[in-house]
């Protein structure tokens, strides 16, 4: 008997397609034609080819803006990734205060972006944030808005509290999904704990550490609000990461074509940064 196909479900799906067609696709496709072609105004538009993308990528102010981008994503994930599995594995298991720690840890992540570069810009101010005082206080010359050093510390420490939370909820769901039975077994064969954390918690939190490591570099990797908001990028170009330095060329300077081109190549070492850390990481937990 020949079946009969009823493709009028396809009009259930149309109403995502369009949507994503509108949010995703005519967006880049437009970048994509900027990236390619010349503007002067009004509409008028001269082919450049891929001239733009050789520009780009033999800049040195691409290549410096790449740099700390990676150094700062570097820094975030070498200190909030240990730093969250330490904070959840502190956290209690059962009663009253796991709702009270988890509400806690849940805090820095409803604060708006744009809000916690203003709370830290204030913090921080050597004249008259506690952050600062407290630090000029204590004999160091302090001061993230002339040193690059101090700006670095204070970019990093605003990220760290913004975002330690998300690791260690991450974390502490996937030590919350441990069944009991293994910490009776490994109580009895007399384990060390340091013995249970890495034959049993440490598995355990490979797949959502997998997700965290992933979330935290994209994010880190695409910051902009908060740098923008404490420090614009400065002193000088010295917190210039590709999200400012991409916003300065296309609303700055408005060259269009080159900033097209460098969102395009951002893009791309995004994505590619993105699948060698999941084939490692998925290759490592196979093995």
């Amino acid at each position: 008997m020949d079946k009969t196909w009823n493709n009028k479900a396809w009009f259930m799906v149309l109403p995502v397609l369009v949507l994503v067609a509108f949010n995703a696709i005519i967006p880049l496709m437009t970048v994509v034609n900027y990236s390619v072609q010349e503007t002067f105004g009004d509409n008028v538009f001269l082919f450049h080819g891929l001239g733009f993308f050789r520009d780009v990528l033999t800049s040195e102010r691409f290549h410096s803006a790449l740099l700390r981008s990676l150094a700062f994503t570097a820094i975030i994930l070498a200190i909030e990734i240990p730093l969250g599995v330490a904070v959840a594995l502190t956290m209690p298991r059962k009663g009253f205060w796991v709702s009270v720690c988890l509400v806690l840890m849940a805090l820095p992540l409803l604060i708006p972006w744009n809000v916690v570069g203003a709370i830290w810009n204030l913090f921080a101010l050597p004249e008259i944030g506690l952050l600062g005082r407290t630090l000029n206080g204590i004999g160091f010359d302090y001061n993230y808005t002339r040193h690059p050093v101090d700006a670095w510390f204070t970019l990093v420490l605003m990220d760290v509290w913004h975002w330690t939370s998300l690791v260690v909820l991450l974390a502490y769901a996937g030590l919350s999904s441990i069944p009991d039975a293994y910490y009776q077994a490994a109580k009895i064969d007399g384990a060390s704990r340091w013995a249970v954390f890495r034959f049993i918690q440490l598995p355990k939190m490979k797949r959502v550490l997998t997700i965290a490591v992933l979330l935290r570099f994209m994010d880190s990797f695409m910051i902009y609000t908060e740098p923008s908001v404490l420090t614009g990028g400065g002193p000088g170009n010295s917190t210039t990461v590709l999200s400012i330095d991409l916003v300065k060329i296309a609303l700055g300077q408005f060259d269009l074509g080159p900033a097209a081109a460098m969102s395009i190549i951002y893009f791309l070492i995004i994505l590619l940064l993105c699948w060698v850390f999941y084939t490692l990481m998925m290759r490592n937990e196979e093995q």
